[in-house]
């Protein structure tokens, strides 16, 4: 058995002339919550949909629950796609059951754990409701439900969290756990940073294309150095408490700011005990993953525009 769910390796997608997808890999380990983080564009759906073999990437390969064909293994799979469809006229335990049963679930079955589900989610009150009388976000639930019904290993979700209400959003936080818990493996993509940061064992970042990071929340936020404020007791010498802090400190009011390294606080609290100047405040905060994903972006698209730059130049000049 592979330590992996999900192994897909290069893989490239071109839609006309327009490479969608350059040339990206996945390594989710089995029993994770992996995301996927990018953009609007950046190409976080196709890749989804190459690693499931719902489309033929132009390069690559794609490995599923250490199958060599994603539709070898379909019926251990959950697909939420970023397209959401039910029946209209179907009701809401109806609809889970029947997406049960097209993976292979029994049909009563279905009926029973749709049930349970609805309650467990206290979505008890639309079990009998047609899904055209749901709100946009409702039935977002139940399509949610029916693709992980039938307890799959493996459970995609292509932008889920989108529509949801704050309420509905904490219960699709708290599912996702829990199938994280039984064992299953969550793959899902976000432009949301918040949800990445509060479920994700390890993370992707696509940008313009390719991917750009991989690793885990705390790896992405270490890129960016720690913010600190420190208010020091004794103010009669700035010039003396500047010489103990980090070049480039700021003195804002009474507290000075300045950034520091991960391998900096000790030194830095030894300095400060040391200069006799005392504290009355003091923090220190890691930069929040939309910091990270928001730097490394930025990082690409001024490397984009200096290529496009470069190009243009070496045009002209030709």
């Amino acid at each position: 058995m592979s330590d992996y769910s999900v192994e897909a390796t290069g893989l490239t997608k071109y839609f006309g002339d327009y490479r969608a997808v350059d040339h990206v890999s996945l390594a989710v380990p089995a029993g994770s919550i992996y995301g996927v983080l990018g953009p609007n564009g950046a190409g976080k759906t196709t890749s989804l949909r190459m690693t499931l073999g719902i489309i033929d990437p132009d390069e690559g390969t794609s490995r599923l629950l250490g199958g060599l064909r994603p539709q070898s293994v379909r019926a251990r799979i959950g697909y939420l796609p970023e397209e959401r469809g039910l029946y209209p006229g179907m009701k809401a335990r109806e609809a889970i059951a029947f997406m049960g049963a097209l993976r292979g679930l029994d049909w009563r079955e279905g009926r029973r754990r749709a049930a349970t589900f609805m309650t467990e989610l206290g979505l008890e009150r639309v079990i009998d409701t047609k899904i055209r009388k749901m709100s946009k976000g409702m039935a977002q639930m139940i399509q949610l439900i029916g693709s992980i019904v039938h307890t799959p290993d493996l459970i995609v979700l292509d932008e889920p969290f989108s529509g949801l209400d704050p309420v509905n959003q904490e219960r699709l936080e708290m599912l996702v756990r829990r199938e994280r818990d039984r064992g299953a493996t969550i793959l899902f993509s976000t432009h949301v940073m918040a949800h990445a940061e509060r479920l994700c064992d390890r993370i992707a970042i696509i940008a313009r294309s390719q991917g750009r990071f991989e690793g885990t929340v705390d790896e992405a936020r270490a890129l960016l150095p720690m913010q600190v404020r420190y208010t020091p007791r004794d103010q009669a010498d700035p010039a003396a408490i500047a010489a103990n802090l980090p070049a480039g400190a700021e003195l804002r009011g009474a507290a000075w700011h300045f950034t520091i390294g991960d391998g900096d606080v000790e030194p830095l609290l030894a300095r400060i005990t040391a200069s006799g100047h005392g504290v009355t405040g003091l923090s220190i905060s890691r930069p929040a993953l939309h910091d990270a994903f928001v730097h490394i972006v930025r990082q690409v698209d001024a490397g984009f525009v200096a290529d496009e730059a470069r190009d243009a130049v070496e045009e002209a000049s030709a």
